[in-house]
């Protein structure tokens, strides 16, 4: 079975075109498939990957995604985009050293080839407990030292780490954990963006809810879910602004309508067979390891009320970020925000969006929803350098993980270069705790899993096919065993 975004355009009663099939490798049954990781990770003892692990993502090479973000786009866009929403708060005197800060780290980004990272800076003031503030400083000086020590720059240590160290960088200039100042303290910078994606998420969530409301509880209807919580990404706030003109638009349609034939792999069987199974079974487990607020969000949820609605889950766990970062990545009380906002949406004129925020409170009221955050979601690590705890937790716990978004999916694989063809199986399935499943929008020049033959496709069709979100995966791995 394959379930194509053809089907969601169908469902959604939007006008269809033929679409290009895709053509997919033969794979085995999830429960048939073995890993056989080789080795294990220094620092954790986890399993690695199958395969030599290639070199990481640099951001030094001109035309590259990587060099753009980080020479250019995080600075002038996305920096400059925060400074304005927040100015009014920026400027004012309780935020003066915040401010200082702020300007120095533009700075630094501003001269990014030339400036060395630095440690991060602690408070004393800092209003966490005091093993939680050591856990964390430890974690980023041996993130950090490798790289202070070889006299790296922003552009020469690797993307993944230098882009998360700017916005735990930006946590740090605001104060966002001192609470000798309670204007800054837990004061998120990203606030503005992640409201306006929420309110702007109501019009194409109402189209999409009342469709989700109403799907079968068999395998297509698991695929119709986890479909519409992959193209969900493309409603990423730090590349598709939430505005006025696209509130008042049913923008998610649009997108669907245009995706018919660019999945570059497509594991939805594997997917619904371990639900079904789950389903079955009747005390399924299930994380979703959440990417973006705002419309993605909306979509996350979708997902896993039908989990919830269909017997497939017992319990959905959302695991979100301890801290502010990126642009629109969630944390517990954007999930809470999110639940609250559409529970009090007028039921006459969002009944579906409606109905669905008091479910999604009920859920969380039983305790069929639970939220999780950690630090390790906004940390830069390779997620076979998965701390021991959550990763001991995931292992014995969870029956399957939905690993959302791209930055999350670069983690999965180092952001590293790996060869487009390899097999998820090998890079990923054979170490991550538990059998996994990655919805992914295609928005950093990293992969794997993906047919040659796709692949050629793709680049004939869009010179940015790596970057822009247009292309999506669906891809299953076992778990290491």
């Amino acid at each position: 079975m394959k379930i194509s975004s053809i089907s969601l355009c169908a469902l959604l009663s939007l006008e269809t075109t033929s679409a290009f099939a895709p053509a997919q490798k033969i794979t085995p049954s999830l429960t048939t498939m073995r890993s056989s990781a080789a080795s294990t990770c220094p620092k954790t003892g986890n399993p690695l990957p199958n395969l030599p692990i290639p070199d990481p993502l640099l951001s030094l090479t001109p035309g590259t995604w990587a060099y753009d973000t980080m020479s250019r786009r995080l600075n002038e866009d996305i920096l400059q985009r925060t400074y304005e929403e927040n100015e009014e708060a920026f400027n004012s005197p309780s935020f003066a050293k915040a401010l200082e800060r702020f300007n120095q780290l533009r700075s630094e980004l501003n001269d990014a080839a030339n400036t060395k990272l630095r440690h991060l800076q602690f408070e004393s003031t800092d209003g966490r407990s005091a093993d939680v503030v050591a856990r964390e400083e430890a974690e980023w000086r041996s993130i950090l030292q490798p790289f202070i020590d070889n006299g790296d720059s922003w552009l020469s240590a690797p993307w993944l780490v230098t882009e998360f160290y700017a916005y735990r960088r930006l946590i740090e200039a605001i104060g966002y954990y001192d609470k000798s100042n309670p204007d800054t303290y837990l004061y998120d910078p990203f606030l503005k963006a992640k409201r306006a994606g929420l309110d702007s998420s109501v019009k194409s969530a109402e189209n999409m809810l009342e469709k989700v409301a109403s799907l079968p509880n068999t395998k297509e209807g698991v695929a119709l879910a986890a479909a519409f919580a992959l193209w969900g990404n493309k409603m990423d706030l730090s590349i598709w602004p939430a505005d006025a003109e696209n509130s008042s638009l049913d923008v998610f349609a649009k997108i669907l309508h245009a995706a018919d034939d660019n999945l570059l792999h497509d594991d939805t069987d594997l997917l619904t067979e371990r639900c079904e199974m789950l389903r079955e079974r009747g005390d399924g487990k299930i994380d979703i390891i959440v990417d973006n607020a705002g419309f993605e969000l909306v979509t996350d949820l979708a997902l896993a009320d039908h989990l919830i609605s269909s017997g497939v889950a017992q319990v959905v766990t959302f695991q979100l970020k301890g801290h502010p970062t990126f642009v629109s990545d969630a944390l517990e009380k954007d999930l809470f925000e999110t639940v609250a906002h559409y529970s009090a949406l007028s039921p006459d004129s969002f009944p579906n969006a409606h109905a669905a925020g008091l479910r999604w409170q009920k859920y969380l009221d039983e305790g069929k929803w639970i939220c999780h955050e950690d630090n390790f979601w906004c940390q830069p690590s390779a997620m076979w350098e998965m701390p021991n705890s959550l990763r001991a937790d995931l292992a014995e716990r969870c029956d399957l993980a939905f690993v959302k978004g791209d930055a999350n999916y670069r983690r999965l694989l180092g952001d590293r270069y790996w060869d487009y063809s390899v097999q998820f199986q090998d890079v990923v399935g054979c170490y991550f705790p538990c059998p996994v499943c990655s919805l992914r929008t295609l928005k950093a020049e990293v992969g794997c899993g993906m047919d040659r033959e796709q692949v050629e496709r793709a680049k004939a069709l869009d010179n940015e096919w790596m970057v822009n979100g247009r292309f999506g995966v669906v891809q299953v791995g076992t778990g290491a065993e």
